[in-house]
């Protein structure tokens, strides 16, 4: 057949599994790519062509899963050569790096608790449709390749990009429908529950995100399905994995003989004293027990502290002495750099964040390739972890996948509060540097960073803060906690990060170790964030108060502004000349756009004003019958030359009306009247003598 596929050709060879969502089909084909691999799928939908490979080796370790998922776009998958020097792809790009770790965070909890084998996910975009949502069909894909692994997997999970636009859902858009949408995440779910979430909004309620993903579910369940299906016709082969190492009956006899001393540990609220009795006891059981090895005991250790932690949370009460639904202590400082434009400390409990802002043109913008054009983006968050925020003597070696996964979803939470349009020409960046952390520092971030932006006079439309989540469940029930610390994030069940305004959410974030996460449990999260992060904006109340009367002293180190579009040309001049010497005399950068917006960026404020005088003075247009402030240059038997603004011209004696024009001296202010211009389209000037000052136009 002529429209007949390479795989359709080769049936004998694969099988596929078509799904309709919808107006949207899927397919998943298995058996003729990739067959080396333990698991490989092909996900095509429209034009777009994705294949995603599971390895998994013999090699394992003892405490955590080995597991890097990576996923990559092929420029030639929109029949593009890439734009750099090597004309190949490089090291991935932020978008790529984001999608991997969504992907991880997806498939990561239903592994098998002990499996611990080295496992490499790899998904490639060969074929791009500009209405496909790659990341969603990114996710599916890998699922459905460690599907028909057999390796030890609690799937199947599926994902997708959920939209609202115009009050009604969408699933698996493509990019292009976003710019449209009010609430846009990215969600995976198995049959039972959600597994990750993670997305921003426009500020919506807790009821319109419940009543989404409620829709999302119900629309993903055939995506379930489908790959249901294509297990059950290509069943994986039977492996042999290793077991997955038990706890040393002599190490944990030996531990649990330290009960009371783990348990005096245990109720230390200061984290520090906690983190030195614990190496204490690390230190006493190599001392009792001399015959086993370090690393059995410190895993027996770890197992009965994470045991004992999760008992008395369920007991009600937490390892710094709050009760669940209990916010640390919250210290907000602005104005705290004098080179900022504008920043701000933002501290609770343990975690502490150092934020700046600061403006910039439109054309500091930062460009970003994708698979569909170049987007430039002027809001621009960066969030840093340096080691001695928890204490580690490590070097900074710049942002890693956990840097950038922060940073962007602290940027998410606070777009929606942006200022846009034409009257904002600038682009903000917002550095966040962690300089303690115990739990929660992205919501840190937000917090900070919009002290820090409502400081640098970035008119926000509403303060933004974040909270995250935690969970403790066992088979007698479950207890939410509110602003968790690092150690209840580790020991937990959960790590949900919510961040809003006091009207309503502006991004999510959800993992959780269940596997995944019922509707209940989610609602309740939901309405404890909510009450918890109305309680950190009233705390942040005060600093925000006081901001004005703080920042009275601080005069702006920014301008913008407009000019007649008509004298923009002269603003510029001769090949920039003008722009150029003002930028050279003043210090300041400025940019002008072609509809006049004037922007002026300097390192103080009388640079600012000075540009801004001098740009006024270029751009104001003379009017026949307009009246304005003018400056004595010379004195001559003939008449008076004046200066206005950036126009010269000459008051004749004959204008100048009662009184010896010879009186003038050179820098005295007149108030003249211009009556037009002469033959030679020379100013025509008289003195205004029956104007008041305050009728100059120039002022």
């Amino acid at each position: 057949m002529a429209n007949q596929s390479p795989l359709e050709e080769t049936a004998d060879r694969a099988h596929r599994e078509t799904v309709r969502l919808g107006e949207e089909t899927l397919t998943f084909e298995t058996g003729h790519i990739a067959r080396q691999a333990d698991g490989a799928v092909v996900l095509r939908h429209r034009g777009s062509f994705l294949l995603a490979t599971v390895v998994a080796d013999a090699s394992t370790t003892r405490d955590f899963l080995p597991l890097t998922v990576d996923y990559r776009e092929r420029t030639a998958a929109v029949g593009r050569i890439p734009g750099n020097y090597f004309r190949r792809e490089t090291r991935p790009g932020e978008h790529e790096v984001l999608t991997s770790r969504l992907i991880d965070r997806a498939l990561r909890p239903l592994f098998a608790d002990g499996f611990r084998a080295r496992t490499q996910i790899d998904i490639r975009v060969f074929s791009a449709d500009a209405e496909s949502d790659l990341p969603g069909l990114a996710l599916t894909a890998a699922a459905a390749a460690v599907a028909l692994s057999g390796l030890p997997f609690a799937g199947p999970v599926v994902g997708g990009r959920l939209l609202r636009v115009g009050g009604r859902h969408e699933l698996l858009a493509g990019e292009k429908r976003a710019d449209a949408a009010d609430l846009d995440l990215l969600v995976a779910a198995t049959r039972r529950g959600w597994v990750m979430l993670e997305g921003e909004s426009r500020v919506v309620s807790e009821d319109a995100l419940l009543t989404a993903l409620d829709a999302a579910h119900t629309a993903l369940l055939p995506l379930i399905e489908g790959i249901e299906r294509l297990v059950e016709a290509r069943p994986p082969s039977e492996r042999t994995l290793p077991e997955p190492a038990g706890l040393d009956a002599d190490a944990a006899a030996a531990v649990e003989r330290l009960t009371a001393p783990l348990d005096a540990a245990l109720n230390t609220p200061d984290k520090r004293a906690r983190a030195e009795m614990i190496d204490t006891l690390r230190a006493r059981l190599r001392v009792e027990a001399p015959t086993l090895s370090p690393e059995s005991l410190d895993a027996a250790l770890d197992a009965a502290r994470k045991r004992r932690t999760r008992a008395t949370i369920r007991a009600g009460r937490r390892l710094d002495g709050r009760a669940p639904a209990d916010i640390r202590p919250i210290e907000c400082i602005t104005h705290l750099l004098p080179g900022a434009h504008g920043s701000a400390l933002f501290t609770r409990g343990g975690t502490q964040a150092l934020v700046s802002a600061t403006l910039g043109s439109g054309r500091e913008g930062q460009d970003t390739e994708t698979l569909l054009g170049q987007r430039r983006s002027r809001f621009l968050l960066h969030y840093n972890f340096p080691g001695f925020a928890v204490g580690e003597a490590s070097s900074s070696r710049g942002p890693g996948r956990r840097e950038i996964g922060h940073g962007h979803l602290a940027r998410r939470a606070l777009e929606a509060v942006m200022p846009r349009g034409k009257g904002w020409p600038y682009t903000v960046r917002v550095v966040s540097d962690i300089t303690e952390s115990d739990g929660s520092s992205s919501m840190a971030t937000v917090c900070g960073a919009t002290l820090a932006m409502l400081a640098a006079g970035v008119p926000l439309a509403a303060p933004v803060a974040g909270i995250a989540m935690g969970l403790v469940r066992d088979t007698d029930g479950s207890t939410i906690l509110s602003d968790i610390l690092g150690e209840e994030d580790f020991m937990g069940d959960m790590d949900f990060k919510v961040a809003g305004t006091a009207d309503g959410i502006t991004a999510i974030q959800l993992d959780n170790k269940l596997g995944d996460l019922p509707r209940d449990l989610l609602a309740d999260a939901l309405e404890q964030a909510r009450r918890g992060r109305l309680h950190i904006l009233d705390a942040m109340a005060p600093a925000l108060e006081a901001l004005p009367a703080q920042s009275a002293g601080r005069t702006p180190r920014h301008a913008s502004f407009r000019v007649d579009q008509s004298r923009v040309g002269h603003v510029i001049g001769s090949g920039g000349r003008n722009l150029n010497q003002i930028q050279s005399r003043t210090g300041a950068r400025i940019e002008i756009s072609r509809d006049g917006q004037v922007l002026v960026l300097g390192p103080d404020a009388e640079a600012i004003r000075q540009a801004r005088r001098e740009i006024e003075a270029i751009a104001l247009e003379l009017k026949a019958g307009g009246i304005y402030r003018s400056v004595v240059r010379s004195v001559r038997d003939y008449g008076v030359f004046v200066r206005i603004a950036d126009h010269e011209g000459l008051i004749h004696r004959s204008r100048w009306g009662a009184g010896d024009h010879e009186q003038a001296k050179e820098g005295d202010e007149l108030i003249v009247r211009v009556v037009g211009a002469d033959e030679k389209g020379r100013l025509v000037i008289e003195r205004a003598t029956d104007a008041s000052p305050l009728d100059a136009l120039n002022g």
